[in-house]
């Protein structure tokens, strides 16, 4: 099983989740076989993930699940990122979260004092924001109440939705439209359009020439142009064929029906 010429000339590559490899629960058509090409021609391959709703060890028994063999080192998460930063710059600091429990997890792993659901919640050093579909309503009073006393404000991503089965779902940026519109302020972002998560990604994999596969403009093809990779874009996920043609900045250099025509050169 050979691969597209374009895709053989690059000896690693990193592929998003969302989109790409799955949607929901559901592998993406092809999206197994893809992989298992990619792998059988040589090719090093790290998952790469803007999705903070799980922990990497919940999407390495993910990939399992559809058939995909990966190790923990295999997936760069930002909810991973977002605990190596916070470990790094504010350890010991207190934190009110938006997110899920593996993202309140990073959260205090990193050496920070989660303080939701306390009286101190609105006096925190520090609010995350990320993504998550049990949002309340006093999540975002609270959240809006620190950072107009004083906190400091990051969130996992800008991505307006993520897909799904039935449609684009709500996405991180969606829930943090909301704090920054109510708070008058903006958040620093972990995930992408920042380079940091690809960056990893490669580290990981060693020196080579590297190929970003992504379904979203604004967040891969951008995060590959600022880490000075290539990227070329998938029709799966967020991004409708319309779009894709009409980029201009950021512009894939490829733009496939799916991950296995773009593998395969089949479209």
């Amino acid at each position: 099983m050979s691969l597209s010429p374009l895709v053989d000339r690059y000896d690693q590559l990193i592929v998003d989740l969302d989109g790409c490899v799955w949607i929901g629960d559901e592998a993406v058509d092809g999206s197994v076989e893809a992989v298992e090409r990619l792998r059988e021609a040589g090719k090093r391959i790290t998952f790469a993930t803007n999705n903070s709703r799980r922990t990497g060890e919940d999407y390495v028994r993910k990939l399992w699940g559809l058939g995909i063999k990966a190790s923990l080192a295999d997936v760069v998460t930002v909810g991973g990122a977002t605990q190596h930063l916070l470990a790094e710059t504010r350890h010991g600091l207190t934190a009110f979260v938006i997110g899920t429990e593996a993202m309140v997890n990073h959260v205090s792993d990193a050496g920070l004092k989660v303080m939701n659901n306390t009286d101190l919640a609105t006096r925190v050093d520090l609010v995350v924001v990320s993504g998550t579909e049990q949002v309340t309503y006093d999540d975002l009073r609270t959240a809006s109440l620190a950072l107009r006393r004083g906190a400091d404000f990051l969130a996992t991503s800008r991505d307006p939705t993520y897909p799904m089965p039935d449609g684009l779902w709500p996405g991180t940026g969606a829930v943090l439209a909301a704090v920054e519109t109510a708070s008058g302020r903006e958040a620093a972002i972990v995930g992408k359009p920042e380079p940091q998560l690809f960056l990893t990604a490669v580290e990981r994999m060693g020196p080579g020439e590297t190929l970003v596969v992504g379904d979203r403009l604004a967040s891969d093809v951008e995060a590959a142009k600022r880490a000075k990779l290539d990227a070329a874009l998938v029709l799966t996920g967020d991004t409708t064929a319309e779009e894709a043609a009409a980029a201009k900045d950021p512009k894939p250099i490829a733009i496939a029906d799916s991950l296995l025509a773009l593998v395969s050169g089949a479209g």
